[in-house]
């Protein structure tokens, strides 16, 4: 059996970026990581109860997506969703305030952290179960492709996600059907607390990817913490789908600094190896591009810096001083049926 851990290649970046394109990276890419690190805080402060899975050490993917597509492009996720969540558009009160389980969530404060809606910036979840927004990421692309648009579904899903049955049901009826649907794998190489070359038979094959080669999609292995890879991979699989080519497969490499969730202690790897994959950070790699461009000085870092901070702790005042759903808002967004028989005064 193989053993070891993921190599992430690096590929030479194809494009030149401006100025203002590594900008706006750069300050998704923190408010992400600043927003976790809060997050987190309030959770040890017992202000989030429940599950909590952080995002921190992915926000290049959730960067270099947003800027490859439109903003009219339906995305889905999984529980680990903040960090697209705020690159989507979703301001930093109504993410904080949902966590907190507060009526100007998101999701009215009934949702929690996993269960993330934001129907104005096209985010339809935010789904707890292991797979689940799989299926519903091809429905939402095959309802794009009945009204005619050419928009594409950005379906994202974990590496423990690769082995459930819905995905390669999935994957066929896409291809059969040619739906307008990005399949993203997120490999932060750990599902829970098992390494992904212990959990599947592909990782030794060259990588997740290929499950898709058999439906005959095309399938590529991407670095996730590099933003210009993600973009420019994210740019290629919508312009063939968009071209009418059907649906695309990106296993896109990255790694979360945390454990699954707040309650994992990580014991499953080495200070060593979180060191390591510290060294490659997202965000300290924009960082010295930008520096190397002429783009900022250090003085502009610590300005975004405090733009971020003041933004973050407005966020969870706003989020500590919200009420809580009122008790009859339970049956709220339930039921379209008004007069549902089963429900009693």
């Amino acid at each position: 059996m193989y053993e070891g851990n993921v190599t992430i290649p690096e590929a030479p970046i194809k494009g030149e970026y401006s100025k203002e394109q590594y900008w706006e990276w750069l300050e998704i890419m923190l408010r992400i990581r600043r927003f976790e690190e809060r997050a987190q805080i309030m959770y040890m402060q017992q202000k989030i109860r429940g599950f909590l899975h952080l995002y921190i050490g992915q926000e290049a993917v959730a960067a270099g997506t947003v800027s490859a597509s439109r903003h009219s492009d339906p995305v889905i996720a999984g529980y680990r969703e903040h960090g697209i969540a705020l690159a989507r558009g979703m301001s930093s009160r109504v993410a904080m305030a949902e966590l907190f389980g507060k009526i100007t969530g998101c999701s009215k404060g009934k949702g929690g952290s996993m269960h993330f809606f934001d129907k104005e910036n096209n985010l339809y979840g935010g789904f707890a179960i292991v797979g689940a927004q799989i299926g519903v990421g091809a429905g939402l692309a095959f309802a794009e492709k009945y009204k005619g648009t050419d928009n594409a579904c950005l379906t994202f899903f974990g590496d423990g996600a690769i082995n459930q049955g819905i995905l390669l049901e999935t994957l066929n009826m896409s291809k059969l059907w040619m739906l307008p649907v990005l399949f993203i794998v997120e490999n932060n190489q750990y599902a829970m607390g098992t390494a992904v070359w212990r959990a599947s038979a592909l990782y030794p094959q060259g990588g997740l990817y290929k499950i898709a080669e058999p439906f005959g999609i095309p399938a590529k292995q991407v670095n996730g913490m590099i933003v210009e890879e993600v973009h420019e991979a994210i740019s290629e699989a919508l312009e063939f789908i968009r071209g009418g080519g059907g649906p695309y497969f990106l296993e896109i490499l990255t790694y979360r600094y945390r454990g699954h969730s707040m309650s994992d202690p990580g014991k499953y790897r080495t200070r060593e190896e979180l060191e390591e994959y510290k060294k490659r950070d997202p965000i300290e790699r924009v960082k010295k591009t930008m520096l190397l461009k002429g783009f900022a000085t250090e003085e502009d870092f610590k300005a975004l810096e405090q733009k971020i901070k003041e933004e973050i702790d407005d966020a969870v005042q706003f989020a500590e001083e919200s009420p809580f759903p009122p008790p009859e808002e339970l049956y709220t967004d339930v039921y379209v049926q008004q007069d549902y028989p089963f429900l009693e005064d």
